[in-house]
């Protein structure tokens, strides 16, 4: 193995704990309030350090909702995997998108009153995100390349939207999404 490769791990490793320190912050202050100072702190490390790693408050902010967004990708695919219908798919996985972020702690931390924003603005940016999203978009449901971007772009902000102006419940979340998001992947003749 090769120094490079232990470099590269190590480096790695710097950046998920300063992401773990970031992750307490935001739950206990709030993404907003969080400052570089704060999370230099909580890692351990210096100031330098942690813009060696990452440039500034929204690249943690970014590195944050990626990792973050692949572990609920992964959880909401393996969930939705077996549902061929596109529309149910898609109803059935921003349900489970829902799920998984409301009943972590640090997740919906991201959409409390006064951090909504960022979680907008981030969501609009976030390629990750946008793939999770995608992934919600069955192969036959008709949309070609530049409309699954598009949908894909759609379908986060119904999840951001959901997350920040929740339902009554999940019934009521179901029942719109089912009314209104599933007939649009209804196959086109």
């Amino acid at each position: 193995m090769s120094s490079d490769w232990l470099g590269e791990d190590r480096s790695l490793r710097a950046a998920e704990r300063i992401l773990d320190a970031a992750a307490r912050l935001f739950t206990e202050r709030g993404v907003a309030a969080t400052q570089m100072a704060d999370i230099a702190r909580a890692a351990g490390c210096s100031r330098a350090t942690l813009y060696r790693y990452f440039d500034s408050r929204q690249a943690v902010q970014l590195a944050f909702v990626h990792r973050s967004a692949r572990r609920v990708g992964t959880q909401v695919t393996a969930e939705i995997g077996d549902i061929t219908d596109p529309g149910e798919r898609a109803v059935a996985g921003v349900l489970a998108s829902l799920r998984a972020v409301r009943a972590d702690p640090l997740l919906i931390s991201w959409f409390r009153p006064g951090d909504a924003g960022l979680a907008i603005e981030i969501a609009q940016t976030s390629q990750v995100i946008e793939s999770i999203a995608g992934g919600l978009n069955a192969p036959d449901s008709g949309a070609g390349q530049s409309d699954s971007a598009l949908l894909a772009r759609w379908l986060t902000r119904i999840i951001v939207s959901l997350l920040t102006v929740p339902g009554r419940d999940e019934d009521e979340e179901r029942e719109m999404l089912s009314r209104f998001l599933a007939p649009l992947f209804a196959p086109t003749h």
